[in-house]
């Protein structure tokens, strides 16, 4: 048990895109995700929309994991345990409505245990392992939801009547947005989203939006606030062994791609003071020798 000190780089993004089918959640979270890593390869998607993640294969090489029926809390938990590796920055769920309403999903589970009140205790703990693993994972976290569809008949700004869809309520159980650090909602197949959570205060009750590599950028400037660049080359600098050059590497994990350069330099200026170091402890260590030697022989 350590006590630290609370800093934003340590955190990892917790952030849901929700919308109608049709509203680009996907394409939306790919590119939220790309502006997380700058990096398609460190991305991978566990896609239970029959694969629907590869349509956007032309963005770049990122990874897909793609899991069907039965969509148990359990299998998802192995998914993300999957996709958890050094290679990988950013885990997107596309959708996590399946965990819920899909078949073999907490809904469905539970009318087989009967459908009774008292049945929910046992699905509610295969669920919140869900939820918890999502919320513990070392990689960054982006969900997509499915909202129910809803249509309204408007008047546009040419006098004719046209139909409107809508996405009403997320398809999930309810209360999950508030895990999140942030929630997006796509309000239109025009895919303009706000934000209907938000801790950081970057986007709540601002203008609406389209959500793309611009926006994952701004999220990780948010995380990186307080933390100068400059402060940690200094500490780069200030370190003496490799161990120490280790720890400042896994202290800052936001901001390793800058720090990298600065990480190996030091490293191999250690490396040639330690090489330099041993030989004069060996010189020192065979006078030390020899005057023992020399002491003993006029002792004889």
């Amino acid at each position: 048990m350590q006590l630290k000190q609370a800093q934003r780089q340590q955190v990892k993004l917790r952030v849901g895109i929700s919308g109608a089918s049709g509203f680009g959640k996907t394409y939306s979270a790919l590119l939220l995700a790309f502006g997380i890593t700058n990096d398609y390869s460190k991305i991978a998607i566990i896609d239970t929309e029959n694969k629907s993640a590869c349509l956007y294969s032309h963005l770049g090489n990122y990874n897909t994991l793609s899991i069907e029926a039965p969509y148990s809390p359990e299998k998802h938990i192995e998914a993300i345990k999957t996709c958890e590796n050094p290679s990988i920055e950013v885990i997107i769920i596309d959708s996590i409505s399946h965990e819920w309403t899909g078949s073999g999903g907490c809904l469905e589970l539970h009318d087989k245990l009967g459908g009774r009140f008292q049945d929910w205790a046992p699905i509610t703990k295969r669920h919140q392992a869900f939820i918890d693993k999502i919320l513990s994972s070392k990689c960054h976290i982006i969900t997509t939801t499915r909202r129910k569809t809803d249509y309204s008949m408007d008047v546009g700004s040419n006098g004719r009547t046209k139909v409107i869809k809508h996405g009403t309520k997320e398809i999930t159980r309810d209360g999950f947005e508030y895990e999140l650090m942030i929630n997006f909602e796509i309000i239109n197949d025009n895919h303009l989203a706000k934000a209907s959570k938000d801790r950081t205060g970057l986007f709540m009750n601002k203008p609406e939006f389209v959500i793309n590599a611009a926006t994952g950028k701004k999220l990780m400037s948010w995380c990186n606030n307080g933390i100068n660049i400059e402060t940690v080359k200094q500490e780069i600098a200030k370190c003496e062994t490799l161990e120490g050059l280790r720890h400042v590497y896994s202290k800052y994990p936001n901001l390793k791609t800058e720090m990298y350069n600065d990480i190996m330099e030091r490293k191999a200026q250690i490396e040639q003071i330690q090489s330099v170091i041993i030989p004069k402890e060996q010189i020192v260590n065979q006078q030390n020798q020899n005057e023992n030697g020399d002491t003993n022989a006029t002792t004889e």
